[in-house]
């Protein structure tokens, strides 16, 4: 069956190389990845609203938020058993920064499982409570279509990654229901140094994902569509961008820190435990923060804010404004801290979703609370959608996709000023603070990210030692003598030969000449030395897993042009030249320059 499926693949791609042009073939795949793409996400939408749905609004239950304590740890650990059983053979990455890595270093190849482990561990996690987003995971499986697609059909590195882009693009067009905010984050935050060809493809995949999720799934994500902004509000749209950056510092920086709190959790099921209960907390107090969180800013969007304290502790309370603005502010600090604990302790979700819900939520709270001051009449949905295109821009680095997001999901193109306004504050601020958004920071802590600064280096960064690693050398042993192996050692076109002992650990290298001048000496009382006598012992080398600016150091400081590789084991595997890393390295530079 797959001998006859791969000779299909073979003869359809033989076929359009001969008869469609590969631009044309680009356009063609696009619309292919946007449609695989725009169905991904629309399942996983509808596995985890039906679920959600039914636990928020659907079961009526006056303590019902008893059972929040229990969901999220349940969605947690199904999440890690899941992926520890089907996708044990593969690593299993999630959210943004994976697809980053996979574009900067990895020649844009996800494994094929990313296509569904990602909707069935996201669909587990936030269904259950995990407070997290869809459209990470979603903009994960599209990627992973585009990619394998482009991996299918023999494309080069840049289509691959054109098409991966597209895929992630499709996600979040579908996952929102926002085409222009889909092409926009595949640019922003993907495809940072793109050209305007490569606007069509995503173009058409964001497009056809939007269409394909309106087909499956018609209800809208939000529904509201607001009035002309008040230009006397002006200020406070200042000052509330202000406050958003500043909040989104202190997300990014909760971003950064609790992941490594809970890796000092060596235990994996313990980690689960810890981080569940933890959730179960939050949920329990704070029921907005319920998986993605999306219905209860529905809710507030509609003019319906005692809703924010049903079916929670304080609902007696819910007619009293300043419980509900402290609660809204507490839930917000919740959400916050519920996101990140829940990725965490070993849930799939995305940190996109709770951005939007956090930057809704302080919106809500800003407005209301001045609201009460008397001093003005605040349009509290106004602010709520500014909120959350400040908090889109802040944590993510990215303006134009929070000021497009948040205008598509709620119909608020009649704030668009506004929306630029508070995006542009929110970026400025926390990119001042924080030099990499919450999608980079691991990348570069790992040494992962190609730096803006000094391109030069960020390519070489990328270059991986156990690829450059030649092996056309005679291998001596150090039990043989000069004369056991003098056949290869006259015919080589190497002038240095590695000698290694019988466990094939290293023990240094011999040049031409001493084992020349040893197999030509003829002399009755001459010596016979063997290779382990002979040779001198190394100290410089690299191991399987050295950087390659360390490597090009070594080279540099001891003046050589080639370098003996070894494992973590001392065992010999190769030699790295200079020759080899700068033809690779010209390489990465041409495919960098051509890359879109």
């Amino acid at each position: 069956m797959y001998e006859k499926l791969l000779r299909l693949i073979v003869t359809l791609n033989q076929w359009r190389k001969e008869h469609i042009s590969q631009e044309n073939f680009l356009i063609i795949a696009a619309g292919i990845v946007g449609a695989l793409g725009g169905l991904a996400a629309s399942i996983l939408k509808e596995l985890v609203h039906l679920f959600s749905n039914y636990l928020q609004n659907d079961f009526h239950w006056k303590y019902k938020y008893y059972l929040y304590f229990f969901f999220p740890l349940i969605g947690i650990l199904l999440t890690v058993l899941y992926i520890k059983t089907f996708i044990r053979k593969r690593p299993f990455h999630h959210g943004i920064p994976p697809l980053i890595k996979s574009i900067n270093q990895e020649n844009s190849k996800l494994d094929f499982h990313n296509i569904y482990s990602q909707i069935v561990s996201s669909a587990l996690t936030v269904g259950m409570g995990g407070s997290a987003g869809l459209e990470a995971p979603a903009a994960s499986s599209g990627a992973a279509i585009g990619s394998n697609v482009g991996r299918i059909f023999g494309l080069n590195y840049r289509e691959t990654t054109l098409l991966l882009a597209c895929g992630a693009a499709a996600g979040i067009s579908a996952a929102f229901g926002s085409p222009i905010a889909g092409m926009v984050f595949a640019l922003e935050v993907l495809l940072p140094s793109f050209s305007i060809p490569a606007v069509v493809p995503l173009l058409i995949s964001s497009a056809v994902a939007s269409v394909v999720s309106k087909m499956l799934l018609s209800k809208p994500l939000f529904v509201y569509v607001p009035d002309s902004w008040n230009v006397s509000a002006f200020w406070f749209y200042v000052l509330f961008g202000i406050i958003a950056g500043v909040y989104s510092i202190y997300y990014s920086s909760l971003n950064a820190k609790i992941p490594k709190v809970m890796d000092r959790i060596k235990n994996t099921y313990g980690k689960i435990f810890a981080g569940g209960i933890t959730l179960g907390i939050l949920v329990a107090l704070f029921p907005a923060i319920y998986g993605e969180g999306y219905i209860t800013i529905q809710k507030l969007l509609n003019g319906d804010f005692e809703s924010l304290l049903e079916n929670s502790l304080f609902s007696e309370y819910k007619s009293y404004v300043w419980i509900t603005i402290a609660f809204a502010f507490l839930s917000l600090v919740g959400k916050t801290y519920g996101s990140v604990i829940t990725m965490g302790s070993g849930g799939n979700g995305g940190m996109f979703g709770p951005s939007v819900v956090i930057g809704g939520l302080l919106g809500f709270v800003f407005a209301m609370a001045i609201n009460q001051t008397g001093w003005v009449q605040l349009n509290v949905t106004h602010f709520m959608v500014a909120g959350m295109a400040a908090s889109v821009s802040g944590v993510m680095h990215a303006p134009l996709t929070g000021v497009f997001l948040s205008a598509e999901i709620t119909g608020g193109y009649t704030l668009i000023v506004p929306l630029m306004m508070v995006a542009a504050i929110a970026y400025f601020i926390n990119k001042g603070a924080r030099k990499y958004s919450i999608y980079t920071y691991v990348l570069a802590e790992q040494g992962s990210l190609l730096p803006d600064h000094n391109k030069d280096a960020g390519v070489l960064a990328r270059l991986k030692l156990r690829y450059l690693i030649e092996k056309d050398f005679v291998l001596l042993h150090g039990d043989e003598t000069p004369d056991d192996r003098k056949l290869e050692i006259v015919q080589s076109e190497k002038n240095i030969f590695p000698v290694v002992d019988s466990e094939g650990k290293f023990l240094g290298v011999l040049n031409v000449e001493e084992l020349l001048e040893n197999i030509v000496d003829n002399r009755p009382d001459a010596p016979v030395k063997k290779m382990s006598q002979m040779v001198q012992p190394s100290t410089d080398r690299a191991t399987i897993d050295m950087p390659m600016d360390e490597v090009m150091r070594i080279m540099d400081k001891k003046n050589i042009r080639l370098l003996p590789v070894v494992d973590d084991n001392n065992k010999y595997l190769g030699f790295v030249t200079k020759n080899g890393i700068f033809n690779k390295y010209r390489k990465l530079l041409i495919r960098r320059s051509d890359l879109l």
